[in-house]
């Protein structure tokens, strides 16, 4: 594995991270995006394990182990916008994604720019949750909760010079994109060879 700038991936950090309810994943924001850490939340969600995704790019959920590959043209699409240095701070966009068991599953994600104080994006925070069976109420509750999450990351990241670009506060409405993810959930399972 390449050398990589290291996080300064403390206890208090770490912590966090695997305390948390909602499924997280933190990449460099350099280079490929590896992956530098993901939680508890986040293995059970997809299946992988660290070893699996530690050190690779997200993307990789995005393809099956046995090679099917989900389009995601307008997910992309968001998320390159996202990855430019003069992108939004945030995105948040319904995915297709696979678990290690090859099983399709459409990923809520929301993805925030994490800067140093020089201004720097050094990380990306993510989240992820499954809309493929989400009734109402579990999204509103994934929402409170990671809203939370974000509120409670920020001064342990102040601590390290960093500082959350976005919250979910900044997020217009996410009753469209809620829409929007039904709408992927329904063309992949009418479009799926499952």
């Amino acid at each position: 594995m390449s050398h990589m700038p290291q996080l300064e991936i403390d206890q208090s950090l770490q912590d966090f991270f695997q305390k948390s309810s909602v499924a997280l994943a933190l990449s460099y924001a350099q280079d490929d995006q590896h992956l530098a850490l993901v939680n508890e939340k986040f293995r059970t969600l997809t299946g992988y394990d660290n070893e699996d995704v530690l050190g690779k790019n997200c993307r990789m959920l995005q393809t099956s182990p046995d090679g099917t590959h989900a389009e995601n043209e307008d997910a992309r699409a968001k998320i390159h916008a996202f990855l430019q240095v003069d992108g939004p701070a945030t995105v948040r966009t319904p995915i297709v994604n696979f678990r290690k068991d090859n099983s399709p599953f459409v990923n809520l994600l929301f993805m925030s720019k994490l800067k140093a104080t020089s201004g720097q994006v050094r990380y990306i925070l993510a989240s992820q949750f499954e809309v493929s069976r989400a009734h109402a109420h579990l999204l509103q509750d994934y929402d409170i909760e990671l809203d939370q999450t974000l509120k409670t990351i920020k001064p342990i990241l102040d601590d390290h010079n960093i500082m959350i670009e976005g919250t979910l506060a900044t997020i217009a409405n996410s009753t469209m994109t809620i829409a929007q993810a039904k709408l992927t959930l329904a063309e992949w399972e009418q479009n799926s060879p499952y």
